[in-house]
């Protein structure tokens, strides 16, 4: 291109700028790529490391001055974005003995993973669960949510979870809203245990109406899932790229527990030399049991439990393992599903 040349286009560019337009033809490539290029990067965060720095957080601000004491998983490719995805939130979260996180309420759906620690408990809705290591819990979009944990005299103990929102996607839609709940605990008005009763054993009430695309079990015990991933592993077949995988569901409907993420668990058998694939889904996973290493890309990570890692849009994932491990991943798949944007690709 001559000097005259681009120098004309630069000040028609400068011109059109004036009136707030720009020129399609400098953006296209980037606007319409010919496959995914995610700005979120392979990442993993080793716990082993944060743990130290997580329980700090716990002196340096209470439960009830921060409402909710997380410590950020920050994607590097997204630096002050508060993602690890483009559009997926994720955190760790810490509740000390005798502390409660106020009672509050947003348009954004939670999950929490319990990481770390027995006794502590949150209520959605009107009913409280008691959370343990390994448990899939749920606080649906505007419902009230409230955190606690015993006294050390009742049997305390620091707990840690793992926050997994859709932040991000309801930044992009502009559709956040929130409500602080008058006082710190919402009253309680079903016994423990109540909602897995009524929905939680392959049976409905018989006069059940769906009013949303939320679960209305709101804890997916560990002890359950382990299970089932036991008796599979001992008597079905080994995929080849997942291992033993299953989704959570919505028990009425057969579909997710919320409509913006989905949720999994996964068992990776002793030996596994899994295949590479790909997705246009992000997913976050959280390890359970075991040891291995996964392959993201051109990154390759040795992972052990507790540990963080995430896999990108588009980017080969593949994982190997010397001993038996267990992985809880959540991902954006129903969003890209409902959209017909989910594409995937098994070598």
């Amino acid at each position: 291109m001559s000097n005259t040349l681009s120098s004309s286009r630069q000040a028609y560019y400068g011109e059109i700028a004036k009136h707030n337009l720009s020129p399609l033809w400098e953006s296209l490539h980037a606007l319409v790529p010919k496959e995914p290029r995610p700005q979120a990067i392979p990442a993993i965060w080793k716990y082993a490391h944060l743990r130290d720095l997580l329980l700090e957080s716990g002196r340096v601000i209470s439960a009830a001055e921060a409402v909710r004491r997380v410590l950020i998983l920050e994607n590097p490719g997204l630096p002050g974005k508060a993602s690890i995805t483009s559009n997926l939130y994720a955190g760790f979260q810490l509740i000390l003995p005798g502390e409660i996180a106020p009672s509050h309420r947003h348009t954004q759906s939670a999950l929490r993973f319990i990481v770390e620690g027995n006794g502590a408990w949150t209520a959605v809705d009107g009913e409280r669960t008691t959370m343990h290591p390994g448990d899939f819990i749920i606080t649906p979009s505007w419902t009230w949510h409230d955190h606690g944990n015993p006294e050390i005299e009742a049997g305390g103990e620091p707990v840690v979870w793992l926050d997994g929102l859709d932040i991000p996607l309801l930044q992009q839609l502009d559709a956040g809203f929130a409500e602080n709940f008058p006082s710190d605990t919402q009253p309680i008005s079903r016994l423990e245990g109540d909602s897995f009763a009524r929905y939680g054993y392959n049976m409905l009430p018989v006069h059940h109406e769906v009013k949303s695309g939320n679960s209305p079990i709101f804890n997916y015990p560990y002890a359950r899932s382990r299970e089932a991933l036991d008796t599979l592993q001992r008597t079905g077949a080994i995929d080849a790229f997942d291992g033993v995988k299953l989704r959570y569901v919505n028990p009425a409907t057969g579909g997710y527990p919320m409509p913006t993420m989905a949720t999994f668990m996964q068992l990776l058998p002793k030996g596994f030399n899994g295949k590479a694939y790909r997705s246009t889904e992000s997913a976050v996973f959280s390890v359970v049991e075991g040891c291995g290493t996964v392959m993201i890309g051109e990154h390759a990570f040795t992972f052990a439990p507790r540990d963080v890692f995430v896999a990108p849009s588009w980017q080969q994932v593949r994982f190997v393992t010397e001993e038996d491990a267990v992985l809880f991943s959540y991902s954006n798949r129903p969003v890209l599903a409902a959209l017909h944007l989910l594409r995937e690709e098994r070598a």
